[in-house]
């Protein structure tokens, strides 16, 4: 069940029922590309994924009735060949949502290995609410014997107002953020703003959110964040200008000053209910989204946030969405992204991978079997092998 104003997300969904429908059909299934391909345990779908520094996969996923169901987390050590138990992220069962593919839960490792999650809650059964029953930004940590999550909290103390495009990042020191984007006042696309909401102790508290963005957010598109070693967080969001200006901006925040970049402009009369995705190692950071039918990827300099010239995929496609993509400590690119997708329709996964100098390599391959309301996640390991679970 979604909430009184959640129903502004289903009515701009609706109105975009044209332009998401398929501009082509799936493509042949992949022959012999060294991408490894991971099917998401228990037909999961909007798989999360992180490997840390030990080469542990940790992956975050959704099952059950998309209007109304759970996030698990499970783990796979490089020495095994199996998925640890599942374990239930949200400490109310049913309560999160997954319809729209945009509202998936995400998730980020920070001190000690501790799993941080954070999702919209948009279901009526998502609780703690805020005032007058609105929309939480709920989070949620692995407990300290690791075998559980604490339950979860709504961490928006003022920031109230169709709140959405939640996000979570965090760092080795013990800081972790959550952000999202809500009004906070008068309706309207016009008066959104991206808000942030720090931890300096792990996630055992959070201070009062803070804007890092100024006004003009596009309702309901997901945002996508990372976190440098001094904290710096720097999120993909797409930003609303009247009358129909929806471009995409890179944020940058000390939680003191922010800074934006422009990266990308689109023109549509609504939400486009877009996704996006970054990554960073030593080394460097990329980020990719989409914009129009089609995605694109870029490098990304985290010392001034400068963002190279667009990559798109070297050949047509039909209805590019939900990005994703994955960085080695070389410089080597793997770019994934769906075709096909559209209002209660699968599709095609997609993959091409670039070198150093983004130049595209002769790994590439296609597959079907994207399920419904998913996305694809893109992870490396320590030896630069490339993984993409869908």
């Amino acid at each position: 069940m979604v909430s009184g104003r959640g129903m502004r997300a289903w009515i701009a969904f609706w109105a975009l029922c044209l332009w998401l429908l398929p501009l082509s059909g799936p493509g042949a299934p992949a022959q012999g590309s060294p991408v490894s391909l991971i099917r998401v345990p228990n037909n999961g779908i909007q798989p999360m994924a992180k490997v840390d520094a030990g080469g542990t996969l940790h992956l975050t996923y959704f099952t059950g009735d998309p209007s109304g169901g759970d996030v698990f987390y499970v783990f796979h050590r490089a020495e095994r060949n199996a998925w640890s138990v599942p374990i239930r992220v949200n400490s109310q069962p049913g309560s999160v949502m997954a319809a729209t593919t945009v509202r998936a839960a995400h998730m980020a490792l920070g001190a000690d290995g501790r799993v941080h999650v954070a999702w919209v809650g948009l279901t009526a059964a998502a609780r703690p609410r805020g005032p007058d029953g609105e929309t939480p930004m709920l989070y949620a940590r692995l407990n300290n014997s690791g075998d559980g999550f604490e339950p979860q909290r709504n961490v928006v103390q003022h920031a109230y107002g169709d709140v959405d495009g939640g996000t979570v990042v965090a760092d080795g020191q013990g800081r972790v953020s959550v952000l999202w984007h809500a009004e906070a006042g008068p309706r309207g696309e016009e008066h959104r703003r991206v808000w942030m909401t720090t931890s300096t102790d792990g996630g055992k508290t959070f201070e009062p959110e803070i804007a890092i963005s100024e006004p003009g957010v596009c309702g309901c598109c997901s945002m996508s964040a990372m976190m440098g070693p001094d904290g710096t967080v720097r999120a993909l969001y797409r930003a609303f200008r009247l009358p129909d200006h929806r471009d995409m901006f890179l944020l940058t925040s000390d939680g003191s000053e922010s800074d934006r970049h422009f990266i990308d402009p689109w023109r549509i009369g609504a939400c486009p209910l877009s996704t996006s995705s970054v990554t960073a190692t030593e080394a460097g950071a990329a980020i990719a989204w989409e914009t129009g039918g089609d995605v694109a990827w870029a490098s990304l300099d985290r010392e001034t946030s400068v963002v190279s010239a667009p990559v798109r995929p070297p050949k047509p496609g039909g209805h590019r969405r939900h990005p994703a993509v994955a960085l080695t400590s070389e410089g080597r690119i793997l770019f994934a992204w769906t075709e096909g997708m559209a209002l209660g329709r699968g599709g095609t996964l997609h993959w091409q991978e670039y070198d150093s100098q983004g130049q595209p390599t002769r790994v590439s391959g296609t597959t079907d079997g994207v399920p419904v309301w998913s996305r694809p996640a893109v992870t490396v390991d320590r030896d630069g092998r490339f993984t993409i679970l869908y």
